[in-house]
């Protein structure tokens, strides 16, 4: 398929305008994501891996969506194309009325354009917070060994590593389903799941741990 028609598919499939002004659409997208309006009559094989990027941002856009999710949209791009991505939608995020569900395990990315984080660990919430909140004081020991894996985030923190294997998300421990890798874990985190629960002292931060940084 050219790429007018990857972009224009999610209109023709739902049956939103003529096939002129589809066209007009993907026009209009392809200059919105900075690829050059020849771009329509182009295949994807006669484009870089983050030129493809785009374009694949340029069909998400199309029917004008209020919520993006996008699942590791950087992970195949080398460094230098993933900024110009991340840049992109960033800029996108902030010219009209679009929120992102970014999934990513890569936490420099997740502090450059989200507002606000959640962790998971073993499919499980563990913390949720505004971005700055959790970068600057992680309430979650998983969270914090997420940070000091990172040396590019800032500073490394002085806490214990974690150690050992993930378990099975099908067979999770009983009670905390960090505990068995946990450096502060006591009795209670082998018997007692704790609830996600708000962090004294910080709006909008909570926590699904017996003894929360």
């Amino acid at each position: 398929m050219p790429v007018s028609a990857i972009i224009a598919e999610p209109l023709r499939i739902n049956r939103i305008g003529s096939r002129a002004e589809r066209r007009a659409r993907a026009a209009g997208l392809v200059r919105q994501v900075g690829l050059p309006a020849d771009a329509l009559n182009r295949y994807p094989h006669e484009f870089s891996g983050g030129q493809r990027q785009r374009i694949a941002i340029a069909r998400a856009l199309a029917p004008d969506p209020a919520l993006i999710v996008a699942d590791e949209p950087l992970s195949a791009l080398d460094v230098s194309i993933q900024s110009q991505i991340l840049n992109l939608m960033k800029e996108l995020q902030e010219g009209g009325n679009l929120a992102y569900l970014f999934i990513s395990h890569d936490m420099a990315v997740v502090n450059h354009l989200v507002d606000r984080v959640a962790v998971l660990y073993l499919g499980r919430l563990v913390e949720t917070a505004p971005r700055a909140a959790l970068f600057a004081h992680p309430a979650h020991p998983y969270t914090t060994a997420l940070l000091d894996a990172v040396p590019r985030i800032g500073r490394r923190r002085a806490g214990k590593k974690i150690r050992g294997e993930m378990p099975s998300a099908l067979a999770p421990p009983p009670g905390c389903v960090f505990h068995t890798r946990c450096p502060k874990a006591q009795p209670v985190c082998r018997t007692d799941p704790p609830a996600l629960a708000a962090v004294a002292g910080r709006p909008g931060q909570h926590a699904a741990c017996h003894f929360p940084d």
